[in-house]
């Protein structure tokens, strides 16, 4: 399956963990898990939320780093 979100590679570039973000979003845990394996993904709103706690801007989760 092809990556959609940079979301994991972020997390570990900024020290945070997937564990971090969900408590920051109050979702569960594993809904996260399943943003950072790409197995779901966040709706628009929810992204544009963890930019903003990550620091950082949307593009930097949703585009790979061979396109940049």
């Amino acid at each position: 399956m092809e990556e959609i979100n940079r979301l994991k590679i972020v997390l570990v570039e900024k020290k945070r963990t997937g564990k971090w973000l969900a408590e920051q979003l109050g979702k569960n845990p594993s809904t996260v898990s399943k943003w950072c394996s790409n197995v779901a993904q966040p709706d628009l709103a929810t992204l544009v939320k963890i930019a903003s706690l990550l620091e950082i801007g949307v593009q930097e989760l949703v585009i790979s780093a061979k396109l940049r």
